[in-house]
């Protein structure tokens, strides 16, 4: 059994986590307004950008003018998966949980006959996928000195993968990261970025409109794919940033409560070990007196 002095300092010790933690809560909850709004303000442009480039690839359909990063290379025999994580920790499962999603990924492909290869964004992401694909690591990126993402970064990363892509190092290109949902809930989400994946458009109802391109359609694609490899990549990282900080505000509001239940239970067993002793000692005094 813990002397008082033990309990006493653990209950110190408790108390100073316990501050931490809340601190950090609300350090979280601080910047996750302005990440969440980031977030979300990039997503129209991110599917507007993903609308006309699927108008554009509409006009050009199956034509030999279509850029490679369109097209693909014919093959998917070599994917590249780039896996965006937070750079630091004490945020729940966040990181974990894309890991785990580029992972069984990762998996299914080789048990495919596929090869592949890993692109880490992030250092959480590259601590947790190096211990079983530490070979199939290519590149990695680290954001730690950036205090606020811009589109600069993810620009950065877009010319990377493109190099890539040019100089044939892989056929297809997988985008890993968390779509930020609410404070209790970010969802893992794999998007495709070569070959450029187009979404489908809505047919409208009347006669469709016909757009002429100038230059053609095929040169507009060729400059438009590129941007919007970097926008989605920079969507990814924003979305990211939310999610951490949502996950952040939630594991640190968990541990926060769970330190001041420990503290209960510690002054609960502080205070019956010294209310035992004082009765100890004066039955000691007693039962001296009487002796004499």
């Amino acid at each position: 059994m813990p002397s008082l002095k033990d309990l006493k300092n653990r209950i110190a010790s408790v108390k100073a986590t316990q501050k931490i933690t809340k601190a950090m809560k609300m350090v979280a909850a601080a910047k996750l307004r302005r990440a969440q709004e980031a977030a979300e303000a990039a997503r129209p442009y991110s599917q507007r950008m993903g609308a006309v480039l699927a108008n554009i690839a509409q006009a050009v359909g199956s034509d030999d003018s279509a850029p490679r990063l369109m097209t693909g290379t014919g093959k998917d025999d070599v994917h590249l998966l780039i896996v965006c994580t937070a750079e630091r920790g004490l945020c729940g499962g966040f990181n974990s949980q894309i890991a785990r999603f580029a992972r069984d990924h990762a998996r299914k492909l080789l048990a495919a006959g596929k090869t592949v290869k890993i692109f880490c964004v992030g250092k959480k992401g590259y601590d947790s996928l190096r211990r079983e694909f530490a070979a199939n690591i290519v590149e990695r990126t680290d954001l730690r000195e950036v205090k606020r993402v811009a589109f600069e970064n993810a620009d950065t990363i877009g010319r990377k993968v493109i190099s890539m892509f040019d100089k044939g190092e892989f056929d297809v290109a997988t985008l890993f990261y968390s779509e930020f949902k609410s404070v209790i809930s970010q969802v893992p989400t794999a998007q495709q970025l070569i070959p450029a994946a187009a979404p489908e458009v809505a047919v409208a109802s009347g006669a469709s409109a016909v757009y002429e391109y100038e230059p053609d359609a095929g040169a507009i694609l060729s400059d438009l794919i590129p941007r919007n490899i970097s926008v989605q990549i920079f969507r990814a990282l924003l979305e990211n940033v939310a999610g951490e900080m949502g996950a952040k505000m939630s594991a640190m509001d968990n541990a926060t409560r769970n330190a001041g239940e420990m503290i209960n239970k510690l002054t609960l067993s502080y205070n019956r070990q010294r209310q035992a002793q004082i009765t100890k000692e004066l039955i000691e005094i007693i039962s001296g007196a009487e002796a004499l």
